[in-house]
């Protein structure tokens, strides 16, 4: 079995235990990502996940077991690192409008290389601060960047009204709940099981209050 076969068979499974239905191609571009992700970190040091199989675990599934709670036309993924959930997001459920906001130069860079190859159509890349960004979108995603406290304030004009914020975290933050900013309130918190993947995953999602 090749390298990619063996990543495939491990991401299909996953797909599997997760109980999603992807698009056809959805598969083979999850790797392509993931193959210039790995490729990339090389020289630029954009995750410290190095070893293939486990990007495969750690950022497409772990980004795939949010896809049942995204919703709306409009999604941003603040804090996205190299991508992360907002480019397997936009693979598994293409059609969405997707900005990408990193203030990390070399991250945003493999971004747009990775927005241009992979034509990822609908979604951009902005270098910017959190607080800098302009607009309002129906779904907001962010991967345990910052305390829940400092996410919405930083990020919550961003969300428009009805919309959801959906923050992952590692183990379930209780303590971060108290400094949750007024006008906003938790509406769920779901753990996830992320095939492969020992670790607690927990799920916020957030709305307007």
């Amino acid at each position: 079995m090749t390298a990619r076969a063996a990543l495939q068979a491990r991401l299909e499974q996953g797909i599997a235990e997760l109980d999603l239905t992807l698009p056809a191609e959805a598969v083979p571009r999850l790797l392509d990502y993931q193959a210039l992700l790995e490729r990339w970190n090389a020289a630029y040091n954009l995750t410290a996940v190095r070893d293939a199989a486990e990007m495969v675990t750690r950022h497409l599934l772990d980004s795939l077991a949010i896809l049942p709670f995204v919703q709306g036309a409009t999604l941003a993924d603040l804090g996205t690192g190299p991508g992360l959930p907002g480019i397997p997001l936009a693979i598994a459920a293409p059609g969405r409008e997707i900005l990408l906001v990193d203030s990390n130069g070399k991250k945003v860079r493999f971004l747009r290389e990775a927005i241009r190859s992979l034509k990822l159509d609908g979604v951009r890349a902005v270098q910017s601060r959190v607080e800098d960004v302009q607009g309002q979108f129906d779904c907001i995603t962010a991967r345990a960047f910052a305390s829940l406290a400092d996410m919405l304030g930083w990020g919550g004009h961003l969300l428009a009204p009805g919309g959801v914020w959906l923050a992952m975290k590692g183990k379930r933050p209780d303590d971060e709940l108290p400094g949750i900013p007024a006008g906003f309130e938790v509406r769920a918190v779901h753990a996830l099981t992320v095939p492969g993947l020992p670790a607690e995953r927990h799920l916020l999602v957030l709305g307007r209050a």
